[in-house]
């Protein structure tokens, strides 16, 4: 009994080959854009390979030579597994060791980025909180002020101290403070 199997209509066949293609372009352009991780699997995978082979390879070199009756059988075994070995584990050891640094290096990236988002962040806040009303104060726009206790000499009008209400004038008297990196005021 054979049964033969009804074509696909030609629009089901498209959605197939369509829906086929967007998934190995999507797994594509998710590898090139992930680059440090393909590369830290890669690496990390040659690495698991090559170290055992290397430790198999001294093992066999150490097995051989102890059981060859010759010296220069010996050597031979000595040369072809225990060199040979310690080269298959140190190259397997530093691929590990690359794989490590590609990991540290994607979550870096991954961090900078993050930081970078809030950075931009607070100084879209800090922009807008310096563009709106002037704040109403005793304090005379273009003094220097400190804001309660701090250490940081400000101008009145600027930004992260617009909402503050325990300013302080300074007298000239103060010591040990530092101007503030946003408004920049000329403190002498």
């Amino acid at each position: 009994m054979t049964s033969t199997a009804a074509p696909m209509p030609a629009h089901a066949a498209d959605r197939h080959e369509s829906a086929s293609a967007d998934h190995r372009t999507g797994w594509l352009a998710a590898l090139r854009s992930d680059r440090f991780r393909a590369l830290q699997l890669v690496l990390f995978a040659l690495g698991s390979v090559l170290m055992p082979l290397g430790i198999l390879a001294i093992a066999l070199g150490w097995y051989g030579s102890a059981h060859a009756h010759y010296d220069y059988d010996q050597n031979v075994y000595l040369i072809s597994g225990g060199i040979m070995g310690l080269g298959l584990t140190f190259l397997g050891g530093f691929l590990y060791f690359g794989a490590w640094l590609a990991k540290n290096s994607s979550d870096q990236r991954d961090t900078n980025r993050q930081l970078s988002e809030a950075l931009t962040a607070l100084s879209y806040a800090v922009q807008r909180l310096g563009g709106g009303a002037p704040v109403e104060s005793d304090v005379v726009d273009g003094t220097l002020v400190v804001a309660g206790s701090g250490t940081t000499v400000h101008r009145r009008d600027c930004a992260l101290i617009a909402h503050r209400d325990d300013l302080r004038e300074l007298d000239g008297h103060e010591y040990g403070l530092a101007p503030c990196r946003v408004c920049r005021p000329a403190v002498d």
